[in-house]
């Protein structure tokens, strides 16, 4: 590689790894809890039995007693858990009240109450997924940890061509104990970078794609679901008459060979005021990550519209639990997690070496032969 070029790549790897790594940092940190997220939730939840089919409580009946403690609240969203055997309903004073107002109420599926408010675990989690996904500021923080991701991509291939050169000259996991400090944290972030890479490579562009969800969604509510709920727009939400058991099934048997992942009630908020929004997902590992909502009029308990999703949306869906390693049960989070710590490893052995930069070696040759010295690691 010319002097030129090696300058070029040295640049874009050091300012983009300068730009992004205290928010790399940031996002490793608070990655590494959510990777449980769902053993961190079984673990803090009320321990619960499967109920026989004979002393099963019907959903309809589960709504009408979160009505009832909640002083005849509007349900909002009705999450059915099978795993544990329990039914999450929440319930806010309006139909279009925000999202931050809803009372938690559990149910298991006998009926019995398994907590009133919300599980000991959502309020660090929330805010652990929200500063991992924001920053903690909205929508302007996921476009900017997009950028921020894709700046990474930058010094992810920046990094690559720069290793060539480096790679050629020792073995493979190689670290010279002979020279300075600094030569053996070189060493030390190349090897741990490079046996990072393809894990780094796909965790930043599925973070990128997650950055760009709110506005994908927003794409498709526009130009796909806006039209169909158009006629509905200046109407009151109403109360169901239509059982919502009833709501379900109907869903389910539209959508071939799916399950409900979660409903939500009449409202002017991301749903229609006169419909019940059934999520329903697919049976399969892989099809249960892809949903599909499908209206169904809250009155009379028909099918109104099954809102396809495009294939960006599908591809973002898919991108979602490769994120945070949900495909392949426990052994795969745990090989997540601790790439996730020899990530934050590479991250703070480039800290060292940026910090630790020589500068009094440039008077002493070319920049050319500085540049080579440092990216192949002479002495």
């Amino acid at each position: 590689m010319s002097g030129p070029a090696l300058r070029r790549w040295r640049w874009v790897h050091r300012w983009s790894s300068i730009v992004c790594t205290l928010f790399l940092l940031i996002l490793c940190l608070t990655g590494l809890p959510l990777i449980f997220d769902e053993e961190i939730d079984r673990a803090l939840a009320p321990s619960t039995r499967p109920a026989v089919a004979a002393s099963a409580m019907p959903l309809d009946a589960m709504v009408t007693e979160a009505r009832r403690l909640h002083g005849g609240e509007r349900v909002r969203i009705v999450i059915p858990h099978p795993d544990t055997a329990s039914v999450q309903i929440s319930t806010a004073p309006g139909a279009d009240d925000p999202y931050d107002r809803l009372h938690q109420t559990s149910f298991a599926a006998d009926g019995t109450l398994l907590r009133d408010g919300a599980a000991p675990a959502d309020a660090v989690m929330g805010v652990l997924l929200q500063l991992h996904a924001s920053l903690l500021t909205g929508l302007p923080g996921e476009i900017f940890l997009a950028l921020i991701g894709l700046i990474f991509l930058a010094a992810l291939v920046s990094g690559v061509v720069l290793y060539a050169p480096f790679a050629r000259r020792l073995g493979f996991g190689e670290i010279r104990r002979t020279g300075s400090r600094r030569l053996r944290w070189l060493d030390l972030h190349n090897v741990i970078g490079i046996v990072t890479l393809a894990w780094a490579g796909v965790v930043g562009a599925t973070g990128v794609m997650n950055g760009l969800a709110t506005p994908l969604f927003g794409i498709w509510q526009l130009r796909d679901v806006a039209p169909v709920l158009a006629p509905y727009a200046h109407d009151a939400a109403i109360i169901p008459t239509a059982p919502l058991s009833s709501a379900i099934t109907a869903a389910t048997s539209t959508v071939h060979d799916s399950e409900v992942s979660f409903v939500t009630f009449p409202t002017h908020l991301y749903g229609s005021p006169d419909h019940y929004v059934v999520w329903v997902k697919g049976r399969s590992k892989l099809r249960a990550q892809m949903l599909t909502p499908v209206l169904v009029d809250a009155r009379d308990g028909h099918v109104a519209f099954v809102a396809r999703m495009p294939w960006y949306l599908r591809a973002l869906e898919l991108s979602r639990p490769l994120h945070f390693g949900n495909y392949g049960g426990p052994i795969l989070k745990i090989l997540w997690a601790a790439l996730d710590v020899f990530t934050i490893a590479v991250l703070c052995s480039g800290l060292y070496l940026l910090m630790s930069h020589p500068r009094s070696r440039r008077a002493a040759g070319p920049r050319d032969s500085e540049a080579r010295r440092l990216v192949e690691g002479e002495a």
